[in-house]
Formats: structure tokens, C-alpha cells, sequence
């Protein structure tokens, strides 16, 4: 059956769609980042500052989604409102820099965080063992897992919408519990010394380099402002993904209402719960513990101090359910935006097309072989990094473009409207550039490559626009 006469299931409901983007949110960040934000803001306060920062530009940014997933409530998401409020060139380089790095190498990232943890059970995994060796080329036993992984949930979601939402469901139920479980131990756990070590001391809203070693040293103003722009490249990157529910908005029942929802629910839910992950922290780790803890495994500290030796096996289970529900959530909404990219003629034709269970399996085969060669370059991580400025671009651009169709496109219906429009969107945009502008001045090896990797977008649109006029 061909996708004119199957077209994609409304089959998700509105705690589907809002499990998909807490999911698809919640990976091993959570674990892990806040060691390489207290070595950069030092200050218990100016942790969890980065965090409600964080959180405020997550939220205000969906909230502001909610009316672009209202006028155009199909498949593709951001490559969608990208492309109808300014034109297909900037649709297709967002869409190029999703496939090439954004969506794939998360996958990958993902995929091998996965691995890593499930080698605390399992050591014969873990990333140091060479499973195979090729000349000078070492695949480890991490980078096998992750692809197998991958190839795993791909499958799984070729098999339709409902098994792929099944697995999602379920599994950003569990590790949802397991975290507030985790949270409630942590307070229960809570050691009056540290709490006030790092809360009732002169340092708490202290801004300073903490290095690894306990040793401190001072920023200049400016030199500040940049190590909280860096500080949040962490919090931004486990705070991602939180649009995926636009990208299958067209397998989602009355889109219109519902893709809006899950963004708002998502977002709160996950927000809430990092912060007070946070504030869990700091209530059993000075922040020297914090910024020194083994590998920037934070939670597996923690753990050990609130459960002892077997802390560390509970935090690598949550960590493996975490980051497996994750992937899968990637998985299914990357897929999406490939197609109807394919449906614009931006792809390869084969792309746009859907299998007899109402999915685009070419898509997401050729997003599992991308996501596997990443896996198997052990590059991914770099590149996240890299990538997190080019990510705050285009989510400006696309509230921007909230201000844009307001002007240009007025008729269009909006069952849904920005919330605190224009006040917050534009605070976003404010604090968008701002992060944005400070990276490239004092993080340069943070913004270059992704901002290269995003332009050489422009070329290869052209390249495709040329060929198309060629076929007519």
C-alpha cells in the first residue's frame, strides 16, 4: 500500500504526545551536566540559576510553539515553520543540520551513554573493551551496543506508531517515577553540613571558576557572563528535543489542541523535575563534590551517598531506561521531519514515501545508518557541544517567525496563540542572542563548527534546486 492510500494514524493521544517530548528530553543529561556547571559558575545558587534559566527559555519556548503547531499541525515541525515563515532555503538548512548532526549524533550520544552505563552490570560493554579492531581502528564494546540499540528501536518503529508509542509511554512513565523516587531519597538522605556548606555560605551566589581539584579563581564581569553561556550549553543540551511532539503532529489526534498541550505539559513536567534533581544535589554533595565527581557522574555520587555501593547499580538502571526511552523518542519524531523534507522534493524521493503500517521506514532506516556511523566515529559528543548555539539559532528564528506570520499571514487560523505574546517570545529572542552572542566571544571552539556545518546547507539546497530544474 502506498502512502496516498494509507496517509499517518491520528493515533496518538494527548499523554502520548506529552510522554514523547518528556522523553525524548530526559536522556543522561540529567546524570551528568550539572558537574560541568558547578566547575563553571562555582555557586550552589548560580547552579540552579542555570537551571531556571534553562527552564524558563524551554518553556517560554514551547509555549510560544504551541501557535506555530496550531497553524500548521502536520508533520515536519520546526522544518515547517521555518519554511512558512521565511522560505524553503532556511526550512532545508534547518532540516540539513537536524540529519547531519542535531537529531543523528543525539541518537548516537544517546545510543553509547546507554552502553556506558550498562557496562557497570555488564563490564565486558563498557567503552574501554575493544570488540574490534580494524588496522588502527578500534570499535569498542559501547559503540557494538549503541548501534545494536539503535537498529533495535528503528526496527521496532517500522513496525507503526502504535509500537513505537507503546514503548515511549511506558518507559517515560518508569524512569519519570524512578527520578522522583530518586529525588525523594536524595531529601531523605539530607546532610544539614552540606546543605549548609553550600547554601548558607558566603559562596552561594559566589560567581567563579570551582576546578575539579577544589582550586578556584575569579572572572572578570564579562568573563562571567561568558562561563554562564557555557554553563548552559549543558543544561540546553539535556533540556532538548522538547519540541518532538510537532514533528509527528500529523499522527497526532486533533493536533490543533493537543501538540500545543504536550509542549506545555512536557516542558513543565521535565523542568520541574531537573530542578529539583538540582536542588537534591546539593543536598548531599558540597560543589566541590559535584565539579570533582568521577567521569562528571553526578548522580552516581549522589547515589552512593544516599544508598551506598549500591547506588551506583540503581543510578546505571535508571540511566539505561532513561536513555533507552530517549532514543526511541528521537527516533520516531527525527523520521518525520525527513519526510516531509522528501515531500518537498529536499530529499531523496524514496523518503517521502510511507510502509503499509502508516510510517516513513525509509526515513527512519536512513536516519539508523547515519546515527550508526556517528556512533562509530566517537566524535558525537564534540559535536553536540558544538551544535548547542546553532540549535538556539533556529528557535529563534522560529519565534521570530511567530511575530512575522502575525504581519504577513494574519488570515490563518490560531486555534492556539502564543502564551504572554508578545512579552515573553520576545524575551526568549532577547535571551536566545544573547547566550548566542557570548558564545561566539568567549567560547569561539563552541559556535564555529556548527555554525559551518549549517551553512554548508546553503550550497547543497542550491545543488538541489538545480537538479530539480534539470529533471523539468
Amino acid at each position: 500500500m502506498n502512502e496516498e492510500k494509507t496517509g499517518f494514524k491520528p493515533s496518538l493521544r494527548l499523554i502520548d504526545a506529552t510522554m514523547l517530548v518528556a522523553g525524548s528530553m530526559i536522556g543522561s543529561g540529567i546524570f551528568i551536566v550539572s558537574a560541568d556547571i558547578a566547575r563553571n559558575v562555582g555557586g550552589a545558587g548560580w547552579l540552579l540559576l542555570v537551571w531556571v534559566i534553562t527552564g524558563f527559555m524551554t518553556l517560554t519556548a514551547a509555549l510560544s510553539y504551541g501557535e506555530l503547531s496550531s497553524m500548521f499541525p502536520k508533520a515536519g515541525g520546526q522544518y515547517v515553520y521555518l519554511k512558512e515563515a521565511y522560505n524553503p532555503l532556511v526550512g532545508f538548512v534547518f532540516g540539513w543540520t537536524f540529519f547531519t548532526v542535531i537529531q543523528t549524533a543525539t541518537i548516537a550520544a544517546v545510543g553509547v551513554a546507554f552502553a556506558k552505563f550498562t557496562a557497570y552490570l555488564i563490564p565486558a560493554w563498557d567503552e574501554d573493551v575493544v570488540a574490534l579492531s580494524l588496522g588502527s581502528f578500534n570499535i569498542s564494546s559501547a559503540q557494538v551496543v549503541s548501534i545494536g540499540v539503535i537498529l533495535l528501536l528503528t526496527l521496532i518503529n517500522t513496525r507503526g506508531v502504535s509500537s513505537g508509542k507503546a514503548v515511549q509511554t511506558v518507559i517515560t512513565l518508569a524512569k519519570l517515577l524512578s527520578l522522583a523516587a530518586l529525588i525523594v531519597f536524595g531529601f531523605v538522605a539530607f546532610k544539614s553540613d552540606v546543605w549548609r556548606a553550600n547554601w548558607l555560605s558566603a559562596e552561594t551566589w559566589s560567581l567563579f571558576r570551582l576546578n575539579a581539584d577544589g582550586t578556584t579563581s575569579n572572572y572578570t564581569m564579562l568573563a562571567a557572563l561568558g562561563a554562564v553561556a557555557a554553563a548552559m550549553v549543558g543544561s540546553i543540551f539535556s533540556s532538548d528535543s522538547w519540541h518532538s511532539s510537532t514533528a509527528v503532529a500529523g499522527e497526532i489526534k486533533n493536533p490543533q489542541r493537543n501538540v500545543a498541550l504536550s509542549l506545555a505539559l512536557g516542558t513543565i513536567l521535565v523542568t520541574v523535575v531537573y530542578v529539583l534533581a538540582n536542588v537534591m544535589y546539593t543536598s548531599v554533595l558540597t560543589m566541590p563534590q559535584m565539579a570533582s565527581a568521577e567521569k562528571d557522574r553526578v548522580a552516581i555520587t549522589a547515589a552512593q551517598v544516599i544508598f551506598g555501593p549500591v547506588g551506583i547499580i540503581i543510578i546505571a538502571i535508571m540511566i539505561m531506561v532513561s536513555t533507552f526511552g530517549c532514543n526511541n523518542g528521537l527516533i520516531m519524531s527525527g523520521a518525520r521531519v525527513y519526510y516531509t523534507m522528501a515531500k518537498d522534493g529536499m530529499f531523496f524521493k524514496k523518503v517521502g514515501t510511507l510502509n503499509n503500517k502508516a510510517v516513513p521506514a525509509v526515513a527512519l532506516w536512513i536516519q539508523c545508518v547515519i546515527a550508526a556511523l556517528w556512533s562509530l566515529s566517537g566524535k558525537y559528543g564534540d559535536l553536540l557541544d558544538m551544535i548547542s548555539i546553532v540549535v538556539v539559532i533556529f528557535y529563534v528564528l522560529a519565534i521570530i517567525g511567530i511575530f512575522k506570520l502575525r504581519k504577513t499571514r494574519p488570515d490563518l487560523p490560531r486555534p492556539y496563540k502564543a502564551f504572554g505574546y508578545p512579552v515573553l517570545p520576545f524575551l526568549y529572542i532577547v535571551m536566545g542572542i544573547a547566550f548566542c552572542v557570548l558564545m561566539v566571544m568567549y567560547k569561539p571552539n563552541y559556535t564555529w563548527p556548527g555554525i559551518i556545518i549549517a551553512a554548508l546547507g546553503i550550497p547543497v539546497y542550491y545543488l538541489i534546486k538545480s537538479k530539480k530544474s534539470e529533471i523539468k
